[in-house]
């Protein structure tokens, strides 16, 4: 027995020298193979600074040969992707890999190898070229001969995704890829893939697992990948101008180009920086989602804001540096917004550092919503142009809603009843077309109706100081002494006269002022001296962005 396991010994020393020997020779000609292989897989030049090779035992105990390969660079497959690749990157850098492979190999079978290890890796994908699109649109394909291998797992740590845009001018993307597991690597077939990594903008981490391939050797972006996604405590301030920490979860199909994407997002906590209350926003969306720039385009998203449920159209792309020299790189949103059920206050609230929002009432609106890059607040660079219904509103300020009732008591000629407290409280209602810019709403044809008046008014409102400038006229059911009562409207019978409109009730020039804690209501009488009621409705008053200081 023991000259039997001492003879297998003795074999097994023999194996293992000359397994070294062979090993040691070996390695520069595996060297020259592998580049060789590759050179022909991606149609590219490819260097390799070292590869050695020495024998071993798998991970599963197979005994054959453990492979090392070091400072691996792969270039663009084409000059024309060479010119493009605006940082002389590689397609492919490579630290380190090591792997096993069995010496059972069978000719014309699959090299299986078991795992391979990976560190430091770094893709680059340039952007897609008119060579590249022709190719692919006469149903062209570049063979790839790199066929005799499949592995069974791959794992990389710290890898790095570079995706070059395909317009001039914009900034690429990096993607941080902590950790990266490929499973069934296979030629010219589909892998199975679970990664994490880190999202750049807005910073936050993605959990993500699906397949990917082919890889498209002539144009890397027409790769498909598929899979879901969950991404967690995306910090939003990465934006200039919003807050908040964002959760979101779904799934995403397609090639890296033209990615669909459904999902949701949940951001408790969302606000305007600088002004603005915390409100809880949930969205639903549909997106094209082109992986190579980062231009997003919503087809819709359906959001709840607080209470309010509203739906969004459009797009979110980055500009090119020449487009927006002073913030190369930054994004514009062009957005169609528009709601049937929203409630005013979520959105005064959204945009205002008051807790307690001006008023409250049922909203519903079209807008076009244009948000420029630039260094300004999001208050300052949002641009909103629409119109909007406002019913059964309720100013929160017990002052201007006392306001509102003696308004609506005097105008239906129950002046006596002005004080009187009601289970049912005067509710207002509005309707007008809106422009936002610059911090400043100008309302150019504002209704305001209560019970007894409808008030016809245009100016402005600035969100930062609640400043209030508007002119218009106040046309009440009643006339002036019933709106007045008593022996003091017996004594003003003269003047119904005056103020009469179109045979019944009064019609009085007015304008509010001050601000929107502060208001100041009053009737304007420099145009009742110069019997102008109209001219109010011809021209914009000065509003509060337009006055010198």
């Amino acid at each position: 027995m023991m000259r039997v396991l001492a003879g297998a010994c003795g074999a097994g020393l023999l194996l293992s020298a000359a397994l070294t020997y062979i090993a040691w020779h070996a390695g520069p000609l595996m060297r020259t193979w592998i580049v060789g292989q590759l050179s022909q897989h991606f149609h590219a030049r490819v260097e390799l600074d070292a590869f050695s090779i020495a024998p071993g035992n798998g991970l599963r105990g197979e005994w054959g040969l453990w492979a090392e390969g070091r400072g691996l660079r792969i270039w663009p497959s084409s000059e024309a992707d060479a010119a493009q690749n605006a940082h002389g990157e590689p397609l492919i850098r490579l630290d380190t890999f090591r792997f096993h492979a069995p010496l059972h190999y069978v000719p014309g079978e699959l090299l299986h190898i078991t795992t391979v290890r990976l560190t430091g890796l770094r893709i680059h994908i340039p952007p897609r070229t008119h060579e590249v699109a022709r190719s692919t649109a006469t149903g062209e394909k570049l063979k790839t001969p790199f066929k005799e291998f499949r592995v069974d797992r791959l794992l990389c740590n710290d890898a790095t995704l570079v995706i070059e845009p395909g317009k001039p001018g914009k900034q690429q993307l990096q993607f941080d890829i902590a950790t990266l597991l490929l499973d069934g690597i296979e030629p010219e077939g589909a892998m199975h893939f679970t990664a994490q990594l880190t999202n750049p903008r807005p910073k936050g981490t993605i959990q993500t697992s699906g397949g990917f391939g082919p890889w498209v050797v002539d144009d890397p972006g027409g790769s498909s990948v598929w899979g879901t996604y969950t991404f967690s405590h995306a910090d939003l301030s990465t934006f200039h101008g919003i807050a908040g920490m964002l959760d979101s979860q779904g799934k995403y199909k397609g090639v890296l180009r033209d990615l669909v994407v459904d999902g949701e997002t949940d951001t408790p906590d969302f606000r305007l920086t600088r002004s603005g209350n915390p409100i809880k926003l949930h969205t639903q969306f549909h997106a094209h989602v082109d992986g190579t720039n980062g231009d997003t385009y919503l087809e819709p998203v359906d959001a709840v804001l607080g209470s309010s449920h509203f739906r969004v159209y459009g797009k979110i792309v980055k500009l090119a540096a020449q487009q927006n020299p002073a913030r190369p790189g930054g994004h514009d949103i062009d957005l169609k917004v528009n709601t049937s059920s929203g409630r005013m206050e979520d959105f005064l609230r959204l945009a205002s550092d008051d807790p307690e929002p001006l008023m409250t009432g049922n909203l519903a609106f079209n807008a076009l919503l244009h948000i420029p890059p630039g260094p300004q607040t999001i208050q300052q660079r949002l641009e909103l142009k629409g119109q909007f219904t406002l019913a059964a509103a309720q100013f929160t300020s017990e002052k201007v809603q006392a306001k509102v009732r003696e308004l609506s008591m005097r105008g239906q000629g129950r002046p006596g009843e002005k004080k009187a407290k009601s289970a049912d409280p005067v509710q207002s209602a509005m309707q007008s077309h809106f422009e936002m810019k610059g911090g400043v709403i100008s309302l150019p044809d504002l209704e305001y109706m209560v019970p007894g008046a409808d008030i016809r008014l245009k100016g402005a409102y600035t969100l930062e100081g609640g400043e209030l400038d508007f002119i218009g006229t106040a046309r009440m059911q009643a006339t002036i002494s019933q709106m007045v009562g008593g022996w003091k409207g017996f004594l003003l019978k003269p003047a119904d006269t005056i103020f009469k409109h179109d045979g019944a009730g009064a019609r009085i020039p007015v304008h509010i002022a001050g601000t929107r804690k502060n208001p100041d209501f009053g009737i304007d009488l420099k145009r009742i001296n110069g019997n102008s009621f109209e001219g109010s409705q011809q021209t914009h008053p000065e509003s509060p962005a337009d006055k010198k200081p």
